[in-house]
C-alpha cells in the first residue's frame, strides 16, 4: 500500500468511526473511462441506508447502454461511506459529497480513483465552484458555508449564515450566490462571493428544497411546506419564482395541502422546469399555471431522484423501490419516450453529467 492510499484509508476509517460504517480494504480494479463526449457519461450517487455505510457510485454511458455499479469501491478498495449526497465535476475531477461521513472524496473521472479529500466537515450537502481555486460547500448541521480550494483541497475559510441551521443547493447570478435553507427555515440567502459574506435574505415559504436559475435570470425554488405537527409550521407547498436582480418573489404557484413536490430541475436551455410530485411534472418557465397532467406517470414506482442531461435534455429518474434493494434508473427523451432502464445501487438519489 503506497503512502497516498494509506492516508486516504486512514481518513476513511476515521470517518467510518463517526458514522458506524465499515470500510474495506478490498482488492482494486483498474478502470479507464477514456474520453467521453459531452453528455455521454453519467454518474449516479446511490445514498445507501443511513448509518449502514453502503453508499455507492454507478457510471452509465447512454450511447452504449452500459452501466458499471460500485465503481468507487472497485477502483479504490474502500467503501464510499455513509449517504452519498451529491457529486459535481470540475475539469477531470469528480467531487463526491458523502453527507454522514463528513467528507468529500475527489476522484479522477476517468479511472474513478481517489486523488484527494476535503474535510472533515460536519454534514456536507452540495458544492458550487466559483473559480479554479475557490468553491463553496453547504452543510445540514453547520450554520456556516465552508470555502475550500479545489486544487489543493484545503479548507480556506467559512461564511457565517446568521444562525440559519442549514444550507442546501446553490445557484449564481453575477457575483452573488443564492442558497436555500431547508431544515426548519423559509429563506433563500444571498452571498457576496467577492467578500464571502451574507448580504441579503429572501423569505419564500416553509422549507425550500431545491434551487435552479432559468435563462431569464429567474430563480426557482420548491417549498415542501413542512409537515403536520412540524414545530416550524405546516402549509401547502409552493413553487416560487424570484427575480435575481431585484431579489423579490415575483410569483408563487401553490400546490394542494398534502402534495409532496421535490427535486426541482431545469433543462440545458433554461426553459423547462421538471419536478417530482409522485409522478414527473414539466412546465415552461413562462407558464402562468402549474401543469394539469403529469409528464411521466407514476406507475407503482417510488420516484426519488431526478436529473436532466444538459447536453441532450434526456430525463433521468431514480426509483428507490423500497429503500432496501438496489434501485432503478429510467432514462426518457425530452418528449417523454422511455429510452432505457437499468439497476444501480441502494437509494439512487442524484445524477452528475460529464
Amino acid at each position: 500500500m503506497n503512502f497516498t492510499r494509506h492516508v486516504i484509508l486512514l481518513i476513511a476509517l476515521c470517518a467510518g468511526m463517526c458514522s458506524c460504517m465499515k470500510y474495506g480494504p478490498m482488492d482494486e480494479e483498474n478502470f479507464d473511462a477514456g474520453e467521453v463526449l459531452p453528455g455521454d457519461g453519467v454518474f449516479i450517487t446511490n445514498e445507501g441506508n443511513f448509518a449502514y455505510g453502503n453508499a455507492s457510485l454507478s457510471f452509465y454511458r447512454p450511447s452504449t447502454g452500459s452501466v458499471e455499479n460500485e465503481v468507487f469501491i472497485r477502483a479504490n478498495g474502500i467503501n464510499l461511506g455513509d449517504v452519498a449526497q451529491s457529486m459535481t465535476i470540475r475539469d477531470d475531477r469528480g467531487f463526491i459529497v458523502v453527507n454522514n461521513s463528513s467528507i468529500i472524496f475527489v476522484i479522477d473521472i476517468h479511472t474513478f480513483k481517489v486523488v484527494g479529500t476535503v474535510g472533515p466537515l460536519t454534514s456536507p450537502r452540495y458544492i458550487h465552484f466559483l473559480s479554479d481555486t475557490k468553491a463553496y460547500v453547504t452543510d445540514l448541521y453547520d450554520p456556516r458555508i465552508t470555502i475550500f480550494n479545489p486544487q489543493t483541497y484545503e479548507i480556506t475559510g467559512r461564511i457565517d449564515v446568521a444562525g440559519h441551521r442549514s444550507t442546501e443547493q446553490m445557484v449564481q447570478y453575477d457575483r452573488y450566490v443564492f442558497v436555500n435553507c431547508w431544515s426548519y427555515d423559509n429563506t433563500i440567502l444571498v452571498i457576496d462571493t467577492e467578500k464571502d459574506e451574507l448580504v441579503d435574505e429572501i423569505e419564500v415559504g416553509i422549507q425550500p428544497t431545491s434551487l435552479v436559475i432559468d435563462k431569464y435570470n429567474k430563480i426557482w425554488t420548491i417549498t415542501d411546506g413542512g409537515y403536520e405537527g412540524n414545530p416550524y409550521g405546516y402549509e401547502a407547498p409552493a413553487l416560487c419564482r424570484i427575480d435575481a436582480e431585484t431579489r423579490t418573489v415575483e410569483r408563487r404557484f401553490a400546490f394542494r395541502q398534502g402534495d409532496t413536490p421535490s427535486e426541482l430541475c431545469i433543462d440545458g436551455e433554461g426553459g423547462k422546469l421538471y419536478f417530482i410530485n409522485k409522478s414527473i411534472w414539466c412546465m415552461g418557465v413562462t407558464d402562468e399555471y402549474l401543469p394539469l397532467r403529469p409528464f411521466i406517470e407514476d406507475q407503482g414506482t417510488l420516484f426519488y431522484g431526478l436529473g436532466i442531461n444538459p447536453a441532450s435534455s434526456d430525463i433521468y429518474i431514480a426509483d428507490a423501490i423500497d429503500y432496501q434493494q438496489p434501485g432503478m434508473v429510467y432514462r426518457y427523451s425530452s418528449s417523454g419516450t422511455l429510452l432505457d432502464s437499468f439497476r444501480v445501487g441502494i437509494i439512487p438519489g442524484s445524477f452528475c453529467f460529464r
